[in-house]
């Protein structure tokens, strides 16, 4: 399992409300080529963010589920990538001073990320996060990118 922190200068409440617009998932979220949409009770649980995952011309159309959600505290995600496979994300914030703490953790749930040791895919896995998590930061505390 990769875990990546971050502290965030906004309190816990705006931070959870970024991570739910769907419009912005792809302005953080590394690998996310396109939002097509979101159910319309987003972000429910079992609710779905469809999404296009890739890197230059390799796409994969597929999407996001909800497992979990407590605002503002914590989130659980089933990341789908088709033949790729599902990944379990579970997002976790807690009050840092004026800011906020936030962990990622991450884990490979089916697919070829599931068979190949955690230490071959955890610092591809951890690095992209981290760049993920870092994009967030910026569009909380500066605005959408």
């Amino acid at each position: 399992m990769a875990q990546n922190t971050v502290h965030i200068d906004a309190p816990p409440e705006e931070v959870f409300a970024a991570l739910l617009v769907p419009e912005h998932y792809a302005d953080w979220v590394v690998g996310t080529k396109e939002v097509r949409g979101a159910d319309d009770d987003w972000p429910a649980v079992g609710s779905r963010l469809h999404h296009t995952v890739g890197v230059g011309p390799i796409t994969v159309r597929d999407h996001t589920l909800v497992q979990t959600i407590e605002p503002p505290r914590r989130l659980v995600l089933l990341a789908k990538a088709g033949k790729l496979g599902d990944a379990r994300v579970e997002i976790v914030l807690a009050a840092d001073g004026d800011g906020t703490e936030l962990t990622m953790d991450e884990v490979a749930v089916s697919g070829p990320g599931e068979t190949v040791p955690d230490a071959l895919t955890e610092p591809a896995i951890f690095s992209r996060n981290g760049e993920s998590l870092r994009r967030l930061k910026r569009l909380v505390e500066e605005g959408p990118l």
